[in-house]
């Protein structure tokens, strides 16, 4: 194979450790392009510099198929930040909740809420949370319980939506490496079916029900929760709560349910029709035609929520377009994010990374194992850099021609990849969205990353086993056997506290 040996490590080790040190995606990912590029030009700074900027950025840019997933990724920041700032969030969950009058109803209404908002990972802890928390209060239910509820619907629900930012983000990636390896095949087709491969995604939206309807806490978590019901002391005394921010949908006073749901139906009846006029779901979708079709849905969308907001006297028709005007602001972020994961794609696989990881694995590491391998790797970058895009655009370049080098499950290898970062992002301390459920429900950041850590140990350790039984397999119904396995453990601990609690009160 052509590769340039352990050197060929060096950018993407360099990727990751500096996410980890400096906690900044964009500043990781330029440096491991940078040094990448240092090499293959023999040590050469200037020269390095002009190729970086010549050779890697600017063509990635001028992309016919990278500047249309740009361009999406604006009409999806638009959209979202009038959605997020409508109040329609708010006035939705409000409705939702005039029937609660159980400790199992309120928690399966703010995960049902936390999904509803599938359209922004983070706005979900900041418009759930602060309507939940005083039901949860009264309800005594702990706060560390509402803040592991929103995480546990904000990421690891959106990496399952295709049509969201964190779709587009992903098919992006997945398009790169298939045109390096020729493989013609669909980055939309292929996200879809990755979907019932992203085992902890699934597991952690599962698990909130499951905890609800069988009362079953465990670990700090059951502490925090007979603090509450015993003693109704929402914290502990050495807790110190966030400072909750101050979300538009709390200042909006004319948000309403209407707001939300019509835009959405807009989009989907949009999307949808389109697609179904190139032969979804019964032809793949060329990728070209999904973007357009994505794009166009975004911007009825849009169009719909704006003449609404004005309708209702939400905001003024200049204060909605200087809030769409930013929400696709805050995409550039992003946007640079993916042209310089593609950039460190390109980087990698001229230096042969890929090729070398493979060489080295080939006849000494089984096939079926790289699913699980990919997992605990991405896992484990996740976790301490906290990021999960970060993981994607360093692991993804990576795992893609390792699985097809290896004869692997090339589905398998990317959900893992997908799952394992999530993973790390949910558990993280230093995660974006851990940090604002710990804010949107009033809890403590510690209390919240020590409470829902045990809970997200047990989904991964059940995704772990899932990659294994898929990477022999490459079956989809993996996930059935993963939620099976999922259920069946929450019912044997639901018993053993059952028991415990029994004998507590013979004593």
């Amino acid at each position: 194979m052509d590769h340039m040996g352990v050197i060929s490590l060096i950018p993407p080790i360099i990727a990751v450790v500096l996410a980890i040190v400096t906690k900044n995606v964009i500043v990781s990912l330029f440096s491991g392009v940078y040094i990448g590029v240092l090499i293959l030009v023999g040590g050469r700074p200037l020269e390095a510099t002009m190729e970086v900027i010549g050779n890697y950025i600017f063509p990635q840019v001028a992309d016919g198929y990278n500047a249309a997933v740009l361009a999406l990724l604006f009409f999806i920041g638009g959209f979202v930040a009038l959605m997020e700032k409508s109040g329609g969030g708010a006035a939705l969950a409000t409705n939702a909740i005039k029937r609660i009058n159980t400790r199992a109803k309120a928690q399966i209404s703010a995960w049902f809420g936390g999904i509803i908002i599938f359209f922004s990972d983070l706005g979900t802890p900041l418009i759930v949370g602060p309507i939940f928390e005083k039901i949860f209060d009264k309800a005594k239910i702990s706060r560390e319980k509402l803040a592991w509820i929103i995480d546990s619907t904000s990421s690891p629900v959106a990496v399952l939506v295709p049509f969201i930012g964190w779709g587009v983000y992903i098919m992006g990636l997945i398009k790169n490496e298939f045109e390096l390896l020729n493989i013609h095949t669909s980055e939309f087709s292929t996200l879809i079916q990755v979907i019932p491969f992203q085992f902890y995604a699934i597991l952690a939206v599962s698990m909130v029900p499951l905890v609800a309807l069988t009362k079953l806490d465990f670990g700090p978590m059951a502490r925090a929760e007979r603090r509450v019901q015993q003693t109704g002391q929402l914290y502990w005394p050495s807790s110190k709560p966030l400072r909750k921010l101050e979300s538009e949908e709390e200042t909006t006073t004319n948000g309403r349910a209407i707001l939300i749901w019509l835009p959405l139906l807009v989009l989907f009846i949009t999307l949808f029709g389109l697609l179904i006029s190139f032969g979804f779901p019964f032809e793949p979708v060329p990728g070209n035609d999904f973007r357009v079709s994505l794009s166009a849905a975004y911007l009825f969308a849009a169009l719909t929520i704006l003449i609404l907001m004005i309708f209702y006297k939400v905001k003024k028709f200049g204060e909605v377009i200087d809030i769409y005007t930013t929400g696709m602001q805050k995409m550039v972020y992003v946007a640079v994010t993916l042209v310089l994961a593609w950039s460190l794609g390109k980087v990698i696989n001229e230096m042969g990374t890929a090729e070398f990881i493979v060489e080295a694995m080939k006849g000494n590491v089984p096939a079926f194992i790289v699913p699980a391998i990919l997992f605990l790797v991405g896992s484990g970058m996740a976790l301490a850099a906290g990021t999960s895009w970060g993981t994607f655009a360093i692991m993804l370049p990576i795992a893609i021609p390792m699985a097809v080098g290896l004869d692997a499950h090339l589905l398998v290898c990317i959900g893992a990849v997908l799952s394992g970062g999530i993973f790390g992002d949910h558990s993280s301390p230093i995660s974006d969205t851990t940090i604002l459920s710990s804010t949107g429900a009033g809890a403590d950041h510690i209390d919240h990353v020590k409470t829902q850590f045990p809970y997200a140990v047990l989904n991964a350790t059940i995704a772990f086993i899932g990659y294994v039984i898929a990477g022999i397999t490459g079956s989809a119904f993996t996930v059935i056997l993963t939620i099976g396995i999922l259920i069946i453990t929450i019912f044997l601990l639901s018993k053993i506290h059952s028991k415990k609690h029994d004998e507590r009160v013979e004593v």
